[in-house]
């Protein structure tokens, strides 16, 4: 955590020890609003600024705070970084909107049948992959059924696939019958259509979007070009180089030297300490940022222990104390850029009370607290800045709370997929534009349910949400989900975090989008 902060909470903490007592707007549609770090009007450049369209190639260098997956190709990823990265070089038969809309994409057109079963898609006309082979029913196809679930080990499976009764193409039209209706079924749409004959697709990953993979060289850069036979409005950019600088210090000092042109998910202090050389745009991040706790291990496994956490920690001091107070409180595993799903009555079902805390830990066994471990990954700022102000708020209830900061993939390995962990604090997406998708994974049986978190209730909730046929009842259940994960504690629920971007002056085009991810084809320089 930033010096001048822990100080201050250190100070909060040891003045006001009586009144703490030992606790603690989604995105929108359009280019985001620039906010100069020196005051001066967007989009021009301070003066003696070397930067502009005129002085320097068509190609920027864009950080980012972890390698992405070891495998690039779509269908495999975990990392919500890796998508994020690569929505700029996959697309499937539909893509999203900054304005949280879906459009076609490898699909020209499509319809839907009256009776909502039979999804008719019409493929682009034209539309080929960054290797020059067209892009065929055959592929669309393949594409679709290798993500359903039961097959390949190592594929990210789409529960929502396993609908699909009937699957067939002809010519230039692909055709898939649902045995039931499902509101939400053209958002897992967006999943990468891939060549079907192609076997590179884990170092040499080939799709259809804006740009194309060059090159990749291991904990230092990804390498995108644009992609001339694009069938949609081309990117502006020739070249983007992604490069890797996971420490937090060398983040600034790469933005500062001219070594790095755009770096997203910045911390309001290092925006602060930029200097007046770059605009910055302001969005939401779409993530569920929590202290997520593994329900299987105890203390964890006890409700009233998650409980008593959920009424220690203080987060609306989190945001102040480690955001400056951006960021949008939430509580429960959705976010306000859902719209109809985002149960704001959730939000302070928990509020800060101490003594409320250290009632439930008595009453729970533990009268005199207990010891437990927070484990974050150590790129992630953000996050190490929440736990060093959630480890403050604990003491207040007895308990002592160490981070562990680990390297992204250990957190990977060790704590998401083999579940080998405490507490962690880090943000959850959503990965496709549903409220399933963030629903899904708290299912008893879901392989990416990383909390262990066991509810029958929750469990029928969700098989009543996706057998519904109405929208209305569908949201309805989602609501009655949410408010089981908040009144179980299945987490200490934060924020959805602001998304600080740093842009430097000569450059435009920063969108933001409902979901976790980084467009790159409307960046540019200006005139």
């Amino acid at each position: 955590m930033k010096t001048r902060k822990l100080l201050a909470l250190l100070l909060l903490l040891g003045l006001l020890s009586a009144a703490l007592c030992g606790c603690g707007g989604g995105s929108t549609g359009e280019t985001a609003e620039s906010k100069p770090t020196d005051g001066s009007t967007p989009g021009t450049e301070a003066p003696g600024d070397p930067q502009g369209a005129a002085d320097h190639p068509n190609e920027i260098t864009v950080g980012i705070a972890q390698d992405l997956d070891e495998s690039l190709d779509p269908h495999k990823a975990v990392a919500a970084g890796t998508k994020e990265v690569m929505f700029n070089v996959f697309e499937g038969l539909m893509k999203p909107t900054p304005d949280g809309d879906l459009i076609p994409a490898v699909a020209e057109k499509y319809e839907i049948s009256d009776d909502q079963l039979t999804y008719s898609f019409t493929i682009r006309d034209g539309i080929q992959f960054h290797n020059g082979d067209p892009v065929t029913g055959a592929d669309v196809l393949w594409s679709i059924r290798r993500c359903m679930p039961g097959g390949e080990a190592d594929i990210q499976a789409v529960e929502a696939l396993s609908a699909i009764q009937e699957a067939e193409y002809k010519e230039n039209t692909v055709t898939l019958t649902l045995d039931q209706p499902n509101t939400e079924f053209l958002s897992y749409l967006t999943l990468a259509i891939l060549p079907q004959g192609y076997d590179g697709q884990d170092t040499a990953p080939v799709g259809t979007g804006p740009f194309q993979f060059v090159s990749r060289a291991a904990q230092d850069n990804i390498v995108l070009e644009r992609f001339d036979d694009y069938w949609g409005e081309p990117a502006y950019l020739e070249k983007v180089t992604l490069k890797i600088i996971e420490n937090a210090d060398s983040i600034l000092m790469s933005l500062q030297s001219g070594a790095v042109d755009l770096f997203a998910h910045l911390t309001s202090t290092q925006v602060q300490q930029l200097g007046d050389a770059f605009n910055i745009e302001e969005g939401t991040m779409n993530l569920v940022q929590a202290m997520y706790l593994n329900n299987a291990a105890a203390p964890f496994d006890d409700v009233r222990v998650r409980q008593a956490l959920c009424y220690a920690v203080d987060r609306q001091q989190i945001l102040d104390l480690a955001f400056d107070g951006y960021g949008s409180l939430i509580g429960s595993s959705m976010y306000p850029a859902f719209g109809k799903y985002f149960d704001d009555s959730l939000t302070n079902y928990y509020p800060h009370d101490a003594e409320k805390a250290k009632a439930l830990l008595a009453e729970a066994g533990y009268p005199d607290g207990f010891s437990m471990t927070i484990t974050v990954p150590s790129n992630y700022q953000p996050h190490i800045d929440t736990a060093q102000v959630i480890v403050e708020q604990l003491k207040e209830v007895g308990v002592t709370a160490e981070i562990l900061p680990v390297t992204w993939e250990s957190w990977l390995n060790d704590t998401y997929i083999g579940r080998q962990f405490q507490a962690t604090v880090v943000g959850v997406d959503a990965s496709t534009m549903t409220a399933r998708a963030l629903l899904e994974r708290f299912t008893s049986t879901a392989s990416n349910n990383f909390i262990n978190y066991n509810s029958p209730l929750y469990d029928s909730l969700f098989v009543k949400a996706t057998s519904s046929g109405g929208d209305e009842a569908q949201t309805a259940f989602y609501k009655e989900m949410e408010a089981d994960l908040t009144k179980n504690a299945a987490n200490v629920y934060i924020q959805d975090l602001a998304d600080l971007v740093a842009v430097r002056k000569g450059l435009e085009g920063v969108r933001f989008y409902p979901i976790y991810v980084l467009d790159l084809a409307g960046v540019r320089y200006t005139a």
